[in-house]
């Protein structure tokens, strides 16, 4: 016998517009997640992270449960090859966590896999980072030391040559580059996420005209005078920094 349907016609057409307006909801949901992650691949590039890898990253992020390696190769369209080794990558560059599937707690046989976003942006952010600095950096910087010793050796046994002087005088400086830059992603990936995401929170409520004029007082002075000063204010009390601050803001009021 086939069990009657509960409820009154009114209740269940209701329902029925329910569970179509949701059906439909999430069909909006799940395109917008995809052409997002088609844009997060786009962008892959721009951070150094291969685009197949990028896009996995991208629809994980883009979704707040955990997903198995089957819903991410069938919702972007990948083979179980592409999509195995896109999630790889995602785990080595550690944009993403291999957690049990909740879907399969409880049931029998083998524990599923599952892969979750990084909950905080900010970690995702700098892990990207430290993985740049060790892909790339890292492995730069003996190459250019090494063309700079062998500039200054083909130098020390030669007459003196214009074109090899200002080729050493280049690489010389582009290592000091190279380096300043490392040294910027270095600190970046290993400040603690609320450090990092205080200091960004700072920056984005200064106007573009203040920045301007910060980084143009800061070319205006001398280096050593500054670096000095600043080593000096990151000994100080929580206290005695605010009451510098409070100094600074006076003594700019005066000099306008």
């Amino acid at each position: 016998m086939t069990a009657a349907p509960t409820g009154t016609a009114g209740e269940q057409d209701t329902a029925a517009t329910g569970a179509s307006r949701d059906a439909h909801g999430a069909g909006i949901a799940e395109q917008i997640r995809r052409d997002f992650a088609e844009a997060w691949g786009e962008m892959g590039a721009a951070w150094g992270v291969p685009p197949s890898v990028a896009r996995v990253h991208g629809y994980i992020l883009a979704h707040a449960r955990p997903l198995t390696e089957r819903e991410v190769r069938e919702a972007l369209g990948l083979s179980h090859r592409a999509a195995s080794l896109a999630l790889a990558e995602c785990e080595a560059w550690g944009l993403v966590e291999r957690v049990p599937d909740p879907r399969r707690v409880g049931r029998r046989g083998p524990s599923a896999v599952a892969y979750a976003k990084v909950g905080d942006h900010w970690v995702w952010f700098q892990r990207i980072a430290e993985q740049r600095k060790l892909r790339e950096t890292d492995p730069l910087l003996p190459l250019i030391a090494n063309a700079v010793r062998e500039a200054d050796r083909v130098a020390a046994g030669s007459p003196p040559d214009s074109e090899l002087a200002q080729l050493r005088e280049w690489l010389t400086e582009f290592e000091g580059f190279v380096r300043l830059f490392d040294r910027a992603v270095a600190l970046v990936a290993r400040a603690e996420t609320s450090e990092l995401a205080r200091g960004f929170a700072v920056l984005a409520r200064l106007s573009d005209d203040t920045l301007d004029r910060l980084l143009g007082l800061f070319g205006s002075l001398p280096e050593e005078e500054l670096a000095q000063t600043l080593q000096s204010i990151s000994r100080v009390s929580p206290t005695t920094a605010r009451r510098v601050l409070g100094a600074a803001a006076r003594v700019a009021r005066l000099g306008r």
